[in-house]
């Protein structure tokens, strides 16, 4: 039980510091990741994994996603928590990891697009808006944070060096908590 809180508990921290400030400190890897290895280790993985499936997943789990940060298509912290949690989880979960994290950012980039869609739209109708008070924040552009001097609005956490972002490794948390959900459902029947 004990197990399941520590990695839950990372996994959460993970989840808030992407969410919140986009950046995950390397602290909080590697204190998972030598909690997941101890964890292993000792024979009390949350997930059940020995040791070389421990090793093999954080080794696959680094090498999956390191081409897509070289071409610039991801942070280099979701390597990092992907490669962490294929020590906890193992090379087995990886693959269902990966495809439950891409699902979800595909709806989310989705969303944004969408958003962006509705954010134009309001953008060129700011014209008849004059008598709303609200006007000044659509006109001046407030997802635009790539003018100079321009801060990020407080309330909009998913914008990374001027452009919307998926923030990718808390999508991979969520799917990792979800995952020990059910491994934990399946064990108790």
């Amino acid at each position: 039980m004990i197990n399941a809180a520590l990695f839950i508990s990372w996994a959460l921290a993970v989840i808030l510091f992407d969410c919140r400030s986009r950046r995950i400190p390397n602290w909080l890897v590697i204190a998972g990741l030598a909690v997941a290895c101890v964890l292993v280790a000792s024979g009390h993985s949350p997930f059940h994994i020995d040791l070389s499936s421990a090793a093999l997943g954080l080794l696959a789990g680094l090498l999956a996603l390191l081409p897509f940060y070289l071409i610039g298509l991801m942070g280099a912290a979701d390597v990092k928590v992907f490669a962490t949690l294929g020590a906890w989880c193992g090379f087995h979960a990886l693959p269902a990891l990966w495809i439950v994290a891409s699902i979800a950012a595909g709806i989310h980039v989705l969303y944004l697009l969408a958003s962006a869609v509705i954010e134009g739209r309001r953008k060129r109708t700011s014209g008849s808006l004059e008598s709303s008070p609200n006007v000044d924040r659509y006109v001046d552009g407030f997802h635009d944070v790539t003018k100079p001097g321009a801060e990020r609005p407080s309330g909009y956490t998913f914008i990374v060096g001027g452009r919307r972002a998926t923030p990718y490794a808390a999508l991979l948390a969520i799917s990792a908590i979800g995952s020990l959900t059910l491994h934990a459902l399946e064990a108790a029947r």
